[in-house]
């Protein structure tokens, strides 16, 4: 039967739990008799192999094999050779094993979770969502902004040469392997107890794990997680350098390497996306933020990020003693809070999220407040007093996903929440004890003041342009207002940076009904020196009404677009036949572009590595920038080709063209 682990070589044997496999023996003297001959196999797994644990089991010949436990039958006629049909328990440990036949005869094998077996606890049904969840060997990760939301390519490469061995030395460098391996071996049979060991073992706080997380603008002494492309680099390098931290990571890094980790294994898994996701790192599902009485930011320690990202495994949970809570859970290899004094988040169940049951295993008051925590805003003024804001940031926004099969985004806010404002979400807070976000649903916006900021449509890297900041007036009587209207550079993790255009107007009229129209000038030559990779600029308005003492406030990111990369295919796609992608990139600045380089990638396309390619000229405003490159696919079927981009003053524009490679 098929186990769908070829694509890791045929070098040596790899098989999926509860699923039977053939090995021939031939025998030096004697044959096979059928009620003559016996046989005794002994599979260990771990140096402490255990039966009570699991870690050993002792089986002999049954007239079939039987999917439900260690098992093994003849499947030949007699005689010299002998097919032999085995087959591993759906609950045994994962990992490498030994299997003894007999007094002398063993036999080195890797064993992984099955998904298409219906006994094995990650069992997922659909063909289509297995080859996505399991077999894809690339992906999309959604980045930037929820009203703005730009899929990044990304290559898991989850049976590229080398990395199941890197995955299993994750879990063998995991801290309660190195305490107890007897007991983390025998753990292993349950991917929830996987699951948590990858959330803490792909980021490097606790452990000797694999990425080093860096939210700086210095990335000195390692690369901008804007590098990466790919998990297979960065598992390598983890692998053959004695294990040090790769540097550096960010979220869809760590997110992406615990998805080819969990792929590898056998775990269904995908990478997800919560736009304007909190970070509460008190447990109380609130975000205290605080302004100046100019609208600049001082001393919140709790931010809003602009999108966050986690991955979510498919699995049963019978440790929580309710069918509802299997299927997806979520789990982040990001390090934000310790969990059990170690910095892992989940695996929680999406159930438990959107029922509010924050009593579930593991790390569900985070996860919950992540996507449903309320914000409020507070003025600190310069005598001292604060007064309240009104704002109206919500948070939990379009959580997103590649869909099945396509390159199309699929919402999936709706596994997460219940809709705003419905009786079943009031319900869910009720139950999580969400008071301040009941009260905040319960007040109405009535008359008076409305504050909002719009954009201008084409907002590039490169350009001068608008954005507006509309005041309105809905009362019955005449406004004297100030508004104060600002941008700044801001990371995708909301940390503010440089003033990139300031207005401040101590006389805003309105009568009743009336509208201000404010316009606010973003210039190339002020936002660049500014901007961090992310590009993206916070905008700003606080409007303060003079007769009341009220103030209102709202914030909009926008994200600058990179200009497009173009990819053409040069010559008929087949396999291991030598083709050459033509790319091309219009510079968008008004200066040079210096040191230009095109690098390409993709699972089962370049070998495993980054093929690149020097432009040897500058390329000038508005002009084109071009290169040709030379790779040979190595496997048939739909392929992604990722594609990057870096210069002196354009760096880490990614783009990707899907390629069908024929036999």
């Amino acid at each position: 039967m098929d186990h769908r682990t070829d694509l890791n070589g045929v070098d040596r044997l790899i098989v999926r739990r509860g699923q039977p496999f053939s090995i021939s023996l031939y025998l030096r003297s004697g044959g096979y008799q059928p009620g003559a001959s016996s046989l005794t196999c002994v599979a260990e797994t771990g140096p402490q192999p255990v039966e009570q644990y699991g870690t050993r089991a002792v089986f002999g010949l049954s007239p079939s094999v039987d999917t439900s436990c260690w098992s093994a039958a003849v499947i030949s006629p007699p005689g010299d050779m002998v097919a032999l049909s085995l087959c591993a328990s759906p609950e045994a440990p994962i990992g490498r094993y030994t299997l003894t036949l007999g007094p002398s005869t063993q036999i080195q094998f890797i064993l992984l979770f099955n998904p298409w077996c219906k006994d094995d606890a990650v069992h997922m049904e659909s063909e289509q969502d297995l080859a996505e969840y399991v077999l894809a060997q690339d992906g999309l990760i959604f980045r930037d902004l929820n009203n703005y939301p730009i899929a990044t390519p990304w290559t898991y490469g989850q049976f590229e040469s080398g990395i199941l061995d890197a995955c299993l030395r994750i879990l063998d460098m995991n801290p309660k392997c190195l305490r107890n391996p007897g007991k983390d071996h025998s753990g292993r049979r349950n991917p929830i107890y996987v699951c948590r060991v990858l959330s803490a073992m792909v980021n490097c706080n606790d452990d000797r794990g694999v990425l080093f997380g860096n939210w700086s603008n210095n990335f000195d002494g390692g690369v901008s997680p804007m590098f990466w492309r790919s998990s297979v680099e960065i598992l390598r390098n983890w692998d053959t350098q004695a294990c040090a931290p790769v540097k550096f990571g960010q979220c869809w890094v760590f997110a992406a390497v615990a998805c080819s980790v969990s792929r590898a294994l056998g775990i269904p898994c995908r990478v997800v996306t919560n736009y304007a996701s909190a970070h509460d790192s008190n447990a109380d599902l609130l975000i205290k933020r605080y302004i100046d009485e100019n609208g600049k930011p001082v001393g919140s320690k709790e931010m809003i990020w602009n999108y966050h990202c986690w991955v979510e495994s498919w699995m049963t949970r019978p440790d929580l003693k309710n069918p509802e809570f299997n299927g997806w859970q979520a789990y982040d290899p990001t390090p934000q809070e310790r969990s059990e004094k170690v910095f892992c988040c989940g695996p929680v169940p999406l159930r438990a999220i959107k029922q509010g049951e924050l009593t579930c295993s593991y790390d569900a008051p985070f996860v919950f407040a992540e996507v449903n925590a309320d914000v409020v805003t507070y003025m600190k003024k310069q005598d001292g007093s604060m007064s309240k804001v009104t704002t109206t940031t919500l948070v939990g926004q379009m959580i997103s996903t590649k869909s099945v099969g396509s390159d199309d985004r699929e919402d999936i806010t709706h596994l997460y929440k219940y809709p705003e404002g419905s009786a079943e979400e009031r319900e869910t807070f009720t139950k999580a004890n969400h008071q301040n976000k009941l009260l905040h649903q319960q007040q109405q916006q009535g008359d008076g003041l409305h504050l909002a900021i719009k954009v201008s449509p084409d907002m590039r890297k490169g350009c001068d342009f608008d954005v507006f900041a509309l005041v309105s007036n809905k009362g019955h009587s005449d406004k004297k207002c100030r508004l104060v209207f600002g941008s700044c550079a801001v990371s995708y993790t909301g940390v503010m940076g440089g003033n990139c255009g300031f207005k401040d107007m101590l006389n805003v009229e309105l009568p009743p009904g009336g509208e201000r129209r404010v316009p606010l000038r973003l210039n190339y030559s002020k936002y660049d020196a500014e901007l961090t990779e992310d590009n993206l600029i916070r905008l700003a308005a606080l409007l303060l009404d003079y007769s009341t003492g009220e103030a209102l406030m709202t914030l909009r990111t926008i994200v600058l677009t990179n200009p497009e990369i173009k990819v053409q295919i040069l010559g008929e796609p087949k396999e291991n036949r030598r083709l050459a992608a033509e790319i091309s990139l219009k510079n968008p600045l008004p200066e040079p572009l210096h040191n230009c380089c095109f690098s390409i990638e993709g699972a089962n396309l370049t070998g495993g590595t980054v093929i690149c390619e020097s432009l040897g000229q500058s390329v000038e405003p508005g002009q084109d920038a071009k290169a040709k490159i030379y790779f040979t696919p190595t496997r048939s079927g739909l392929r992604k080709l990722v594609v990057d981009f870096n210069s002196n003053r354009l760096c880490h524009v990614k783009g990707y063209r899907n390629v069908i490679i024929g036999k």
